[in-house]
């Protein structure tokens, strides 16, 4: 579980980050949602330890971030996988050689156990016959696929995605989440995804907290969403007829 309390984030005077106090649960998908400029991103990189927040405090799994050494801090981020928006594979590296990196930078096992890790995580995500191929030779779902082998080779406790569905067709990024949802709940990882798919929300929105201009302006979960009053929430969520379809359906349910 990470635990937020009271986050505060800024630029050069600008507050971007306005006292975020929230949690992500355990074995279960986590989203992060909201407009361009609510401060996803940022709230994104404070979560990774890439941004140092003015004040408030992260904890995980029981430990204080701010409170940690150095090298303590660094073997709590070797305890993340980071899925990236544009998948970020090595061109010039194999499948296969992109999914070990993580493994060649961080673990001390030999060739054969490194592989025998890589294999295995590749045959999860269903690239068995692609692990010579170069990213240039596979599609934007299987490079995504590829993406999510690496963040998992290290057995990660917390896994981070940076809008995961992005630049993929309907039909390929609902597989990528309920990829990254069995992934999550086989592995018990406490899983975080910044995002502005609803299909996403639809699918797999187990925890989902709404960012309006670095405020947590709601949180709840993916059947929640389309009963709330919140003007803000149903302003985004209902941008398209569809989810105005789906909530109606919804009520008309009760």
């Amino acid at each position: 579980m990470i635990e937020v309390k009271n986050l505060h984030k800024g630029f050069n005077g600008e507050k971007i980050l306005k006292g975020i106090t929230t949690s992500f649960e355990r074995g279960k998908t986590n989203l992060i949602i909201g407009t361009s400029g609510s401060g996803k991103t940022v709230f994104l990189k404070c979560l990774l330890g890439l941004f140092t927040p003015e004040e408030g405090s992260i904890c995980y799994d029981g430990k204080t971030y701010s409170d940690l050494g150095s090298k303590e801090q660094r073997d709590l981020r070797e305890q993340m996988g980071m899925v990236f928006q544009g998948s970020a594979l090595f061109d010039s590296m194999t499948v296969e050689e992109n999914v070990m990196f993580p493994l060649m930078m961080f673990s001390k096992q030999s060739k054969s156990e490194m592989l025998d890790r890589v294999h295995q995580v590749i045959d999860r995500v269903h690239l068995e016959n692609a692990n010579k191929k170069l990213p240039s030779e596979i599609s934007g779902g299987m490079q995504k696929r590829v993406a999510i082998a690496r963040a998992i080779v290290t057995r990660p406790k917390y896994l981070f995605c940076d809008e995961p569905n992005s630049g993929l067709d309907p039909r390929t990024a609902i597989v990528i989440d309920n990829l990254i949802k069995e992934i999550t709940e086989e592995n018990d990882i406490t899983t975080v995804i910044n995002t502005h798919d609803m299909n996403s929300v639809m699918e797999i929105g187990e925890k989902i907290i709404f960012l309006q201009k670095g405020h947590l302006e709601w949180e709840g979960n993916k059947d929640q969403i389309f009963l709330t009053d919140n003007k803000a929430v149903t302003d985004f969520v209902y941008s398209s007829n569809l989810f105005k379809k789906v909530r109606d359906a919804q009520i008309k349910g009760l």
